[in-house]
């Protein structure tokens, strides 16, 4: 096309339909792109492929269900069925979570070599097995107590489980990467961890419900038969794995031998440079930068409310709000309410705050979650409860996204991964850190049976929580300006041209 018609084109003025159809769609308002943006993610879902939606997605729920519902009972289970007593409860609940996210590290290149599809069916059997191990004891009447049948069988039920997640949870983002596209990948990370959050709060409701109707079958209080409806799932969700998870084809022979050659090479010069490579992986570690290490480990104390969310809150709610049994009843339903919350509150509260610092919505952030955390030490109340969840959850949803976004952004460049990856590390030592008090604070302040001092329990779980927004603000110039001084030296390098256009 000649350019003089290209430019009397773009002189020429809008025609009366587009000038109607601009005029006719109105904007939409914040609150309105906040809801669609609430439901793209429904939207997307259907578009995508069989693999995806149903070899993937639905699976991951059926399981995120089903972990998080065994989880939220596991710590009462232990206690009482397993006759453990709260402190052992709590190390062994800390041992299974903690156990998962290091196996992650150690397993999580599984999909790279045996592929998607096998890495999932083979992860998901060996979860299936984990959680039959553990409803499995109490069927067969074992001794119950510290060191015994019962708590052996739960104990290797546990080790499979975390074998099975340490691969499984990668496979899963890798089953993502491989059957989305470029449109559609974002939305299907976001899927994932609402699809979590959703299947927790579900898990909440079907939990109380089946565990009264296994009280009959399976006493003392019904929840090895909830154990056995979530390895029911787990079939499930390993049946569509088994359908809908498309079998890659196998390469030739020709292209085997090749690849082992290939293979050769990059080991002997890997160890031509081993030490070499070692010490300047030391060096440029992201551990070895103090104002990204004291970021990541600053935010251990507010994450101990993550993990009381199954050490201590379920059976908190049970024993505490016995005046209210229609709350101490279910409480894995009210347990549960945190999921559902900032599955809600997260893209509501994004939009809201796009435009304010990552940094200071860390602070105000973690400030918020850990604040509602008082209202508990006032006594127990179903108002204060809810009040707990409600504010919890839009704490959490201010500064949980903000927080990847942060150890992305402080990243050099090409090593955003590595960033990404360790700043996982003090989830870890959380899980670990949490459970080796939470079961002596369940013990002495909110027993079983006894005298409840759950005010002082929760005065203390404030007090620790309070750590990070106060060291995040003590912090805000040295740890703050990494972020800036990165944004700085991005926005230098962008050309003036730019610049003037955005």
């Amino acid at each position: 096309m000649r350019a003089d018609v290209v430019t009397a084109m773009k002189k020429a003025p809008a025609s009366s339909s587009e000038e109607a159809t601009t005029e006719s769609t109105p904007s939409r308002s914040p609150l309105q792109a906040a809801i669609a943006e609430l439901i793209q993610p429904f939207r997307d879902i259907v578009k995508v492929s069989p693999a995806l939606s149903l070899g993937t997605f639905v699976p991951y729920f059926l399981d995120g269900l089903s972990y998080l519902g065994m989880l939220t009972l596991l710590a009462t289970y232990l206690a009482q069925n397993v006759a453990l007593g709260d402190v052992w409860a709590g190390l062994l609940t800390g041992f299974l979570t903690g156990g998962i996210t290091f196996a992650m590290f150690l397993l999580g290149s599984t999909s790279d070599r045996w592929g998607v599809r096998r890495s999932l069916i083979v992860s998901m059997a060996v979860l299936l097995l984990g959680r039959s191990l553990m409803a499995l004891p109490e069927v067969l009447s074992l001794r119950p107590g510290l060191w015994n049948g019962l708590m052996l069988l739960n104990l290797l039920g546990m080790v499979v489980v975390i074998v099975g997640y340490g691969a499984f949870q990668p496979a899963t983002y890798a089953a993502v990467k491989e059957f989305s596209n470029e449109k559609t990948a974002p939305m299907s990370y976001a899927m994932l961890y609402a699809l979590q959050n959703l299947g927790a709060f579900v898990s909440g409701l079907l939990s109380p419900r089946i565990r009264n109707l296994s009280k009959g079958i399976l006493p003392p209080n019904g929840i090895t038969g909830v154990f056995w409806f979530y390895a029911a799932l787990t079939v499930l969700g390993l049946l569509l794995m088994i359908r809908y998870l498309p079998k890659k084809p196998q390469p030739a022979d020709s292209e085997l031998v090749a690849r082992a050659l290939s293979d050769a090479k990059h080991v002997f010069a890997q160890k031509q440079s081993r030490r070499k490579r070692l010490v300047t992986w030391l060096r440029e570690h992201p551990l070895a930068d103090p104002k990204f290490s004291f970021f990541i480990f600053v935010l251990i104390p507010v994450q101990t409310l993550f993990a009381h969310q199954w050490l201590t809150l379920p059976q908190y709610i049970e024993r505490s709000y016995r005046a209210w049994p229609w709350v101490s009843e279910n409480f894995e339903t009210f347990s549960n309410l945190n999921p559902l919350l900032v599955f809600l509150l997260t893209p509501l509260l994004t939009a809201a705050t796009a435009r304010r610092s990552v940094y200071a919505m860390m602070i105000w952030g973690t400030a918020i979650m850990g604040m509602p955390t008082v209202l508990l030490a006032l006594g127990p109340s179903p108002l204060s409860l809810v009040a707990f969840m409600l504010i919890g959850a839009m704490g959490e949803s201010l500064w949980q996204p903000r927080f990847l976004q942060y150890a992305a952004e402080i990243a050099p460049e090409g090593k955003t991964g590595l960033y990404m990856g360790v700043a996982q590390l003090p989830w870890f030592l959380t899980k670990l850190l949490t459970s080796l008090y939470s079961g002596w604070f369940l013990a002495h302040y909110c027993p079983q049976q006894g005298t409840l001092r759950t005010e002082s329990m929760w005065f203390y779980y404030w007090l620790i929580a309070c750590v990070s927004p106060v060291g995040l603000i003590l912090a805000r110039k040295w740890v703050g300006s990494a972020l800036s001084v990165r944004v700085i030296a991005s926005d230098k390098a962008t050309p003036a041209a730019e610049k003037t256009v955005a």
